[in-house]
C-alpha cells in the first residue's frame, strides 16, 4: 500500500492534484481542504489510501496521517465508499467528524452530500465504538492565503457535485457576510455547502 507520497505539485485540478515522485506523475484525489493548501511548484507531503478495484487503481490523498486513518475508519461502514468519506472530510474536520459518531449528532453528519438521515444513523452505529479519543478543538482548520479564497471555495463546491450555477451563489452570499478578516477557507466551504444543502 503507498502510505504517503512527496514530491513537486505540478498540477491542481478541481478533485485532485498531481505530485511528481521520482520522476513519476502521480494523481492523487483531495478534499478541497486539502488542495486549498497547496501551491503549484511547491514540494507538499501528502497521507495517502490505494483504493484497489477490478478496473482501476485510485490514490486519495490527506493533509495528514489522522485524517486517513480517519478516512480508512469511515469506510468499514456499510455504504460508505471513497467519494462519500471523502465528502465526510470536506465539511468536517476530523475532531468534529468524531464528535458528531461518538455523540450520535445525525444533524452533522446529514450535512454530508450523499449521507441521508439512515445512512448517519448506520453510520453511528457501526462506528461509534471504534471511533477512539474524541477532540474538542474549534475545527477551523488551516488558514491559507485569502486573496483566492472565492476560487478555491468555488473548486470546493463543484468538486462536491453542485453545479456552477449553484456554486457562483454560494460565493457572491458567502461574500456579503464577511466584513474584515477573511476566514480559512475550510470554515468559507463548509458554510457554502450548509447554504447549498438547504437548496437540495
Amino acid at each position: 500500500m503507498i502510505a504517503s507520497v512527496r514530491g513537486v505539485v505540478t498540477a491542481i485540478l478541481p478533485d485532485s492534484a498531481v505530485v511528481e515522485v521520482g520522476g513519476v506523475g502521480m494523481r492523487v484525489f483531495c478534499t478541497p481542504n486539502t488542495l486549498a493548501s497547496l501551491r503549484n511548484g511547491a514540494e507538499a507531503r501528502l497521507a495517502t489510501t490505494l483504493i484497489v478495484r477490478e478496473d482501476s487503481l485510485t490514490l486519495y490523498g490527506f493533509a495528514d496521517d489522522d485524517e486517513r486513518q480517519l478516512f480508512e475508519l469511515l469506510l468499514t461502514a456499510n455504504g460508505v465508499g471513497p467519494r462519500i468519506a471523502q465528502a465526510v472530510l470536506a465539511v468536517h474536520q476530523p475532531d468534529a467528524v468524531r464528535r458528531a459518531i461518538g455523540g450520535g449528532d445525525i444533524a452533522a453528519l446529514t450535512q454530508v452530500p450523499g449521507i441521508g438521515k439512515r445512512g448517519a444513523e448506520k453510520m453511528i452505529v457501526e462506528l461509534k465504538d471504534k471511533i477512539g479519543p474524541v477532540g474538542f478543538g474549534d475545527g477551523a482548520g488551516t488558514s491559507v492565503l485569502a486573496g483566492a479564497w472565492q476560487e478555491q471555495v468555488r473548486q470546493g463546491v463543484l468538486a462536491l457535485g453542485w453545479s456552477a450555477t449553484q456554486a457562483d451563489q454560494a460565493v457572491a452570499a458567502i461574500g456579503e457576510t464577511i466584513d474584515g478578516e477573511v476566514p480559512p477557507v475550510p470554515v468559507l466551504l463548509r458554510q457554502a455547502i450548509r447554504l447549498l444543502g438547504k437548496t437540495r
